[in-house]
């Protein structure tokens, strides 16, 4: 069953949140900032607006081309303040569309995610963006687990059928000239697709099943953080120490790793050496720590312009 919703920003003025339910709108993305500084002087009304009728409320960002981490905090302070990261809520979103981060997109969204998961404590996260993006940007590949869902804005009038398709799509935004009772003016509709439901897109609903995996083993080169971990409880579970894992892996705060994150479990050379990317950290500085040029950094990792890199990119070493 296809299940229905708007997102609304300032932009947007509803007059009966009665009347929005009443057409079957069920979920609500609320614009609450912008950049590092901005928020949504129009989100605590249509928060409260749609709860009050039974709507399920969610927040998103508009990213820009600043600080990831301070954008990620900025957000998930006001997710909180408007008790938008409580059971029942719909997944908070990241909206992907200005021009100035097409370059840095996906390094952009991999640092978002972890810093959100960090400062909100909810792994389930929905990136938005439009046809172009998903086709020509970004590439979920490289930063999509079960917990991260896409939403995809094509206007082709055919609500969940968007032309487009990948297993973690999840929503269609078919139209933004949407006509909804209580609402004056156009608005932007939403529809669900595939066999996503609506309690898949909500805190602490269900997750769509997990692909099963052999649990890992002393013998494993590799492990993959879930939530809840610790660096000594994967130590103990492997045989070695914090500080061991700490060291081959390259973690500055051994009280901070993040579930997705791939640790290393031996001092054995993995086929392909990367090094992710640390608050200060500079393309030279982490050229001269592995015995490289920051030259051959930026070809090998196709990094466009030298002077931008981002706390949590993964970067390839020679």
């Amino acid at each position: 069953m296809t299940d229905y919703g708007i997102d609304v920003s300032h932009w947007n003025t509803v007059t009966d949140w009665n009347a929005v339910r009443g057409n079957g709108i069920q979920y609500v993305s609320i614009k609450l900032t912008e950049s590092t500084i901005m928020v949504d002087p129009a989100a605590g009304g249509h928060v409260a607006g749609a709860r009050a009728a039974g709507i399920r409320p969610g927040g998103y960002h508009f990213a820009r081309d600043l600080d990831v981490d301070a954008q990620a905090d900025r957000f998930c302070d006001n997710l909180k303040r408007h008790g938008l990261l409580g059971n029942g809520s719909l997944v908070p979103m990241l909206d992907m569309e200005a021009a100035e981060l097409r370059d840095n997109a996906n390094s952009f969204v991999a640092a978002f995610i972890r810093r959100y998961r960090i400062a909100s404590g909810q792994n389930k996260i929905l990136i938005y963006a439009n046809l172009d993006w998903w086709r020509n940007v970004l590439r979920p590949g490289e930063w999509a687990d079960g917990d991260v869902y896409l939403w995809i804005a094509r206007y082709n009038g055919n609500p969940g059928n968007p032309g487009w398709s990948h297993d973690r799509l999840a929503l269609h935004q078919h139209t933004s000239k949407g006509t909804v009772p209580g609402v004056a003016g156009n608005v932007d509709r939403n529809a669900t697709v595939g066999a996503f439901t609506l309690d898949m897109l909500t805190l602490g609903g269900t997750s769509a099943p997990p692909v099963p995996s052999p649990p890992p083993g002393p013998s494993d080169n590799t492990y993959t953080v879930v939530p809840g971990d610790t660096l000594s409880e994967i130590a103990a579970r492997f045989g070695t120490t914090w500080q061991e894992l700490q060291r081959i892996n390259g973690i500055p705060d051994a009280n901070k790793i993040f579930p997705g994150q791939v640790l290393r479990i031996s001092g054995r050379a993995p086929a392909q050496r990367t090094y992710t990317v640390v608050r200060g950290d500079t393309l030279s500085g982490i050229a001269a720590r592995f015995g490289a040029t920051w030259q051959e950094l930026q070809r090998i990792n196709g990094i466009p312009d030298a002077n931008k890199i981002f706390p949590g990119q993964v970067l390839r070493l020679p």
